[in-house]
């Protein structure tokens, strides 16, 4: 009998062309088990599979995140040219960079307005617009 952790993790992964393989879902039971949206690090992730007893590579979790996100699971979001965070909310939305913490977190986008875009260079069009607000403790 499966776990409402491991349902969800299938759950999800059904929403996709991807193959529920053994380590898909432990990997996916740990990004949404709980039924929560956050945001991780390959390392993060990788941290918390080998607490959960499963072996599991470093590079198995890269892989295994990239297929997430070319399959729309997961939206991948850059922070300084070097930091990758995977967020399993896929829905536009902004973000909060917590520089004194290395950490992502969702803001709240009722409150984020663009006014206007620049017009998009002939023969393309705006794909996406990822907007990651910088903030570090004043002094």
């Amino acid at each position: 009998m499966r776990t409402v952790s491991t349902q969800r993790a299938h759950d999800w992964l059904a929403k996709s062309d991807l193959r529920p393989t053994r380590q898909r879902v432990l990997l996916a039971e740990a990004l949404v088990g709980d039924g929560q949206h956050r945001h991780v690090t390959a390392e993060n992730l990788f941290e918390r599979a080998q607490g959960s007893g499963e072996k599991v590579s470093l590079a198995t979790v890269y892989n295994t995140l990239r297929a997430f996100c070319d399959a729309g699971l997961l939206h991948e979001i850059t922070v300084d040219g070097t930091k990758s965070y995977f967020d399993t909310n896929t829905h536009d939305h902004p973000h909060f960079y917590w520089e004194d913490y290395a950490k992502l977190s969702d803001a709240p986008a009722e409150e984020l307005k663009i006014m206007q875009l620049p017009d998009a260079p002939d023969g393309t069009e705006i794909a996406s617009i990822d907007v990651v607000i910088r903030l570090r403790k004043k002094g």
